[in-house]
């Protein structure tokens, strides 16, 4: 008796792996790890936009906090590393929901004026994939300098890279502020509708906590909205200027 439950419990070791594998594969489980990666990437987000509001203390205590994070050397390449895998998971299962959702919807809907989703809903995938163009070019421009090679090459009186004086002289060009202002209402309107949802795909649904479902992702939307545009706006207009040595 005891060889057999030491087999079953082999055999039950040996399905659950294959068990995961499918529940990740069904549409339930895309969704979760939709949600999952969704609100991780949000945390980054939120953290990001808090590390770069610094610029408004000034050139030396924004390029200070470059400097410490570049000198973590390999944790900052796990981080983003992490950060992409994190990514990829999310836009991977966004497109399987949608592909879904889509090969669901055998016949149009007769009267679209019963399909009550707002229009960030209905533009998630869209705004999706503007906002990955969006972190492309951003990357391409603020982290590895190939948009603007010119001003990457800034040093600051200590002999920083003048990330500070970086971001303020390509926010002075108002294609770059303008789409980077567009980018983040289109990330906004992405994360009112993606966290909200969130909530709901992970099962938080007691009428208790009802007002975090509806509130939660518009809020939060609004604070990163008002962050992140609020630093290409002071730049472009003036209020924060180019450090000393730019």
């Amino acid at each position: 008796m005891e060889v057999a439950h030491a087999t079953h419990a082999e055999v039950a070791a040996q399905r659950q792996p294959g068990r995961v594998a499918r529940t990740l594969r069904s549409s339930i489980g895309s969704k979760t790890l939709m949600a999952v990666t969704g609100l991780g990437l949000l945390a980054f987000v939120i953290v990001h936009m808090l590390d770069n509001l610094q610029i408004f203390l000034g050139q030396e205590r924004y390029n200070g906090f470059a400097a410490f994070l570049r000198s973590t050397g390999p944790l900052l390449w796990i981080l983003r590393i992490g950060l992409l895998a994190l990514f990829v998971l999310h836009v991977g299962a966004a497109v399987k929901v949608w592909r879904a959702n889509k090969e669901a919807r055998l016949e149009p809907y007769v009267f679209r004026a019963s399909v009550r989703t707002g229009y960030a809903a209905r533009t998630m995938i869209v705004s999706g994939m503007i906002v990955f163009a969006f972190v492309v070019y951003h990357l391409l421009h603020l982290t590895f300098g190939l948009t603007h090679p010119e001003l990457f090459a800034l040093r600051d009186p200590a002999g920083h890279h003048d990330v500070y004086s970086m971001v303020v002289l390509s926010f002075r060009e108002w294609p770059v502020t303008v789409s980077y202002i567009v980018a983040q209402v289109l990330l906004c309107m992405h994360i009112s509708h993606g966290a909200s949802s969130a909530f709901q795909t992970l099962g938080i649904t007691h009428p208790r906590w009802l007002w975090l479902k509806q509130g939660f992702g518009p809020g939060v939307a609004t604070f990163i909205a008002a962050g992140n545009i609020a630093i290409p706006l002071a730049c472009w207009i003036g209020i924060v200027q180019p450090g000393t040595g730019a």
